[in-house]
């Protein structure tokens, strides 16, 4: 679909977002089950259920708007995901790996920030306040779950996996 109008790159970004968070759905409990924090991995498992819940209230956008939902690849989350696999497929030291996954995760969620803002600024543009509402509650969500992983890996993953590797002469 050309990109003539502002509705048609709007309706590409939600598509975007749909593939995205069906995306997610699938490679969160994969980033769960290879935590070994036990905080790191309760985040991870929080966040796949707001992540549902993403999907239903993309769905909910889309009959506001009068379109069927429907996913659009979005290349780039692909790749963040793809980057991700790759963390937990080099193996390790487990404490240096769930350093890795907060990485992975944060990656993912800052495109999802970035993604939901732009479409949450586009929604304003044309006027769709109930679609910028729920759009602006996503993106919340993304932000809260982004400093949730920030603050777990400042004040309790980083500094383990710090400690464990000099302990292991290996830092």
């Amino acid at each position: 679909m050309a990109l003539e109008t502002l509705q048609r790159l709007f309706l590409t970004e939600l598509r975007e977002l749909f593939y995205a968070e069906h995306q997610l759905v699938r490679a969160l409990p994969k980033l769960a089950n290879a935590a070994t924090d036990a905080d790191l991995k309760k985040a991870i498992r929080l966040h796949l259920k707001e992540t549902e819940n993403h999907v239903d209230r993309l769905e909910e956008v889309f009959q506001l708007i009068d379109q069927k939902p429907r996913a659009e690849v979005a290349e780039g989350v692909i790749g963040l995901i793809e980057e991700g696999s790759a963390i937990l497929k080099k193996g390790g030291e487990r404490s240096v790996l769930d350093v890795g996954i907060i990485v992975a995760a944060q990656k993912l969620e800052h495109y999802e920030i970035a993604s939901y803002g732009s479409a949450r600024s586009l929604a304003d543009l044309l006027g769709q306040d109930d679609v910028s509402n729920l759009l602006q509650e996503t993106l919340d969500e993304e932000a809260s779950a982004n400093q949730t992983l920030t603050d777990l890996a400042r004040k309790v993953v980083n500094p383990r996996a710090l400690t464990e590797t000099q302990l292991a002469g290996t830092g």
